[in-house]
């Protein structure tokens, strides 16, 4: 298995408490980023824009990947991934958990892309590990990899995977990616799950652009990294083999149609709308569905893993509501949206 440190620095994780707060907090970034990614999916007129919903489609999939993998590590070494609490959801715009960046719910266009690409950029090379505070999500999980090497070398694997096998999430493929869902038992299992995600993210090691998977819709060819992958979409270019990070795209064009994007307000808010009316009703049944959506997840996560499956049933019903708040129009020429307000379980339907 490859290490994901590129040199040499101080283990900032030296517990299993600390391993285990910052496997959560790995939960709650994953977690941060997929309100973002779907309002800039279902923005997109999915039948002008095909090249753009593919690729927020598949970028968003393999966050909820990066989300279930995070929670196979936390019960990995006895923990209890936590997902439905107030925290997992403050207004936005917010920052990344233990992060300064700044997340938004924008339409897609020029400036969610860019958004996205900071979110998702590689690590520069020979960056230190940064368990918080990060500057790039690559940092904050190299730093969480040498946590584990560390506690296993100090304790034992035997003493650091302690969580119970059945409370693994495995064997399940999510759509728009040919990223896989497997269990995480030991070390080795632990730093696949990692690699999974940083390579994802922001491309395999030594600065490729690619992730070492081969392309769900196109499976003559490698896939992509998230973060080259939105670079396709702001160039309107796809990359093709021999490209570099260095060189660009020199592909095939991609066309992006920006006049098909609905214009949704930027952060929407409930008390943008009177209390009663269609759009804030709409909105706190949106809301409600999400919350929903973070129990079902956490249910998963903590014990009951096929409820997996009803969770992405859930998303289907979150697609539909966010289409309809986005065909609500506003006063100021744009339209509705989701806000991803947290509801208290006892005031859910």
């Amino acid at each position: 298995m490859k290490n994901l440190t590129a040199a040499p620095v101080p283990v900032p994780i030296g517990t299993l408490d600390s391993l285990r707060e910052h496997l959560q907090w790995a939960i709650e970034l994953e977690q941060a980023t997929l309100p973002p990614y779907l309002c800039a999916l279902y923005s997109l007129d999915p039948e002008r824009n095909p090249e753009a919903v593919a690729v927020i489609g598949s970028v968003f999939a393999e966050e909820m990947l990066h989300l279930a993998l995070a929670a196979n590590l936390l019960n990995a070494v006895g923990g209890r991934p936590r997902l439905d609490t107030p925290g997992m959801l403050p207004p936005y715009p917010r920052r990344l958990p233990h992060s300064s960046l700044e997340l938004s719910l924008l339409p897609f266009g020029p400036q969610a892309l860019e958004m996205f690409l900071r979110l998702e950029r590689p690590a520069p090379p020979g960056a230190p590990a940064e368990g918080d505070g990060y500057e790039t999500i690559g940092q904050f999980y190299t730093a969480v990899e040498q946590g584990l090497r560390h506690l296993c070398e100090q304790l034992g694997e035997q003493a650091v995977f302690t969580g119970d096998p059945a409370r693994q999430v495995e064997g399940t493929h999510f759509r728009h990616t040919s990223g896989w869902l497997f269990a995480v038992r030991d070390l080795e299992s632990a730093l696949g799950a990692l690699e999974e995600i940083v390579e994802q993210g922001e491309g395999r090691d030594g600065g490729e652009v690619w992730d070492g998977d081969q392309d769900v819709f196109h499976p003559e060819r490698d896939e992509v990294a998230h973060y080259y992958r939105l670079m396709e979409l702001k160039l309107g270019r796809r990359y093709q083999r021999g490209d570099t990070p260095r060189s660009g795209p020199t592909g095939e064009p991609i066309f992006v149609d920006l006049a098909a994007v609905r214009p949704m307000r930027p952060d929407p808010r409930l008390s943008d709308h009177e209390p009663g009316s269609a759009v804030r009703t709409a909105q706190e049944e949106f809301n409600r569905t999400y919350c929903n959506l973070l129990k079902q997840l956490e249910q998963a996560f903590d014990g009951d893993p096929k409820l997996l499956g009803a969770a992405v049933g859930t998303m289907y019903a979150l697609k539909g509501q966010a289409v309809a708040l986005m065909a609500m129009p506003g006063e100021d020429g744009t339209v509705a949206g989701p806000t991803f307000d947290y509801v208290p379980p006892q005031s859910r339907a």
